[in-house]
């Protein structure tokens, strides 16, 4: 099903790393676990289907499709529509992302890519001010606006691997935008972090700020204008976004307000099918994101270093010192490294080889954590605050009666976008072009630097952090996601090494986080994940702690067990979402 790093490459990193009976006893159990993995008791459909997704009225949509006969695909394409409507604060037609999809009949997995691309007429600096520092025109108003894919992966998805038409898979997306839905107290919360910048606009305040306020809870938010685009889309395909009324809307809107895309923008956008990344944890087999997103090869860097040790047989403080050296590491190669492939070369195989995870391990030291800033240039190195209330993007997770399944992560990178909306639309811009580097050694939102590989270029995808991921152990298949920016990859990590030791589909999205991107050079983790001991063990080894004053992360994880054919599904208590199995 998916690709297995070699044993015989594990055991000589092994070799190098641990006392020769340990190297035995790790190829004895190495060479047990391939032979149970060869043939494993596994169904190849089962009796029933399930969704986890960021809300309710998207579950319930998706369930919907499943019942009425529709596959994962078509389920995923009513899902991301309705996410569309009632998390306008997290995804939207103005962005985009990255559905992992696993083909059944033919067992093989695919990335549709629908990532946001610069406009062409955007220029390497172009935020950058005259006094040679970056502006806020890379996160607020129509400038910061990537060219969106949400809407063409809507239609890929649905004509080439659904068996449903777009009328009845948008249908309730469109009946939610015209009618609307009752606001929620965790909408609020969100519109009222942002609130200054939805009032910038005139039209998007008018949509989301009616009588100049966040809506009260229970009232209900209609979007009249997005439930005509959504109509236009489900009867003339993508010609109903990137062309025609739809689209004209969207440039005039965008260059009235000081924006440069053109309609060519819209017309030459394409969606990419990528072959995932594809790699292997001793008895994991696992499929992620590939780029523009860092996900899949930041992940498996991660597990790379990892994979010849013990983690279960070490003291709690020692476990997560390596965890967390080996985010680090991996975090420092993605901003070197990392970009849109098809314009820069990324050293993928040797990212990805085990020779160089052992190379890149080679000077841990379980004493002391390595400062970061010895890893780098320091001359380019930048204060890299994190904006907290940045908590964006949504995920589902998917699983029908064949086998078919998805993973999606969905974004527009901050709270409502850009803030503004395309007059007459309804469409709320995404402001992903900030995932740029802007310039070398300036941070993002998240505190994420970058290079030169993810520079600004016209027509160019910006790096992400989005990691759609599907686990196989043989005898269980985990289909997995979440928000939460930079911190993705680590929650995803947490999660793989948890479902390695046979958690539950609960356990994994309950699980406590923390997490190490390179810089800041400190430890990020939620409120009471360390205790006193472990806190002060962990300093006492030279790592800065930064306890968050809240909660991250909204996963939805769906688990098949083809033993058992049993399905199960959770959604994150941090979030408003909703797991659900069913069965015709």
């Amino acid at each position: 099903m998916m690709f297995r790093v070699r044993i015989i490459d594990q055991f000589i990193w092994l070799i190098s790393h641990l006392p020769i009976y340990a190297a035995i006893s790790f190829l004895l159990i190495a060479c047990n676990t391939s032979q149970e993995r060869s043939t494993p008791i596994k169904n190849t459909q089962t009796n029933d289907f399930a969704v986890a997704s960021a809300h309710p009225l998207a579950t319930q949509a998706g369930i919907n499709i499943l019942q009425q006969g529709g596959n994962a695909f078509d389920a995923a394409v009513a899902v991301t529509a309705v996410l569309a409507v009632v998390e306008p604060y997290a995804s939207g037609l103005g962005g985009g992302g990255f559905w992992l999809l696993h083909l059944a009949d033919s067992d093989q997995n695919v990335m549709v890519d629908g990532r946001e691309v610069a406009p062409l007429a955007a220029t390497r600096d172009m935020y950058i001010g005259a006094d040679g520092k970056s502006t806020d025109q890379s996160v607020s108003g129509p400038l910061a606006a990537g060219i969106p894919g949400t809407a063409a992966a809507l239609v890929h998805i649905a004509e080439k691997y659904g068996q449903l038409p777009l009328s009845t898979t948008l249908r309730s997306a469109v009946d939610l935008a015209r009618d609307g839905f009752q606001v929620s107290e965790y909408y609020q919360s969100r519109a009222d972090a942002v609130i200054k910048r939805l009032s910038t606009f005139p039209q998007t305040a008018d949509i989301f700020l009616p009588q100049g306020e966040v809506p009260q809870i229970g009232d209900v938010l209609q979007q009249s204008d997005l439930a005509k685009v959504l109509e236009s889309i489900s009867k003339y395909g993508v010609s109903g976004f990137y062309e025609g009324e739809v689209a004209n809307k969207l440039v005039n809107s965008v260059q009235q307000a000081g924006g440069i895309w053109q309609l060519e923008d819209l017309k030459n956008y394409k969606i990419i099918e990528r072959q995932p990344i594809l790699g292997n944890y001793k008895n994991i087999d696992i499929v992620s994101a590939a780029l523009p997103s860092s996900g899949g090869i930041v992940l498996m860097q991660v597990l790379n270093m990892l994979s010849a040790y013990d983690l279960q047989g070490m003291s709690d403080t020692d476990r997560k010192h390596m965890i967390i050296e080996a985010m680090r590491r991996a975090y420092h190669d993605r901003a070197e490294f990392l970009g849109d492939e098809d314009f820069v070369d990324v050293p993928v195989d040797k990212l990805l080889s085990m020779k160089y995870a052992k190379t890149r391990f080679s000077d841990l030291n379980m004493q002391f954590a390595t400062p970061s800033l010895n890893l780098i240039d320091q001359d380019i190195v930048e204060a890299f605050p994190i904006v907290e209330e940045a908590q964006n993007t949504t995920h589902f997770s998917i699983l029908d009666q064949k086998g078919n399944h998805v993973a999606a992560t969905l974004s527009i990178n901050y709270y409502f976008g850009s803030g503004f909306v395309a007059e007459g639309t309804g469409i709320l811009l995404n402001n992903e072009m900030d995932d740029f580097a802007i310039q070398p050694g300036h941070a993002n939102l998240w505190g994420l630097i970058g290079s030169e590989a993810n520079a600004i270029q016209p027509g160019k995808r910006m790096l992400s952090s989005m990691s759609p991921t599907f686990l196989f152990d043989g005898k269980r298949t985990a289909i997995l996601g979440t928000p939460g920016g930079s911190r993705i990859i680590s929650m995803v990590l947490l999660s793989t090494l948890a479902f390695s030791e046979g958690a539950t589909a609960q356990e994994m999205v309950q699980l406590p986080r923390y997490h190490h991107q390179f810089l800041p050079d400190e430890i990020q983790f939620e409120k009471g994940v360390f205790n006193e001991k472990t806190r002060s063990a962990l300093k006492s080894k030279g790592h800065a702690l930064n306890e968050l004053g809240r909660n991250y992360g909204n996963m939805h994880t769906v688990i098949w067990n083809q033993q058992t054919n049993e399905v199960t599904a959770a959604s994150d208590s941090r979030g408003i979402g909703q797991a659900q199995v069913g069965t015709n």
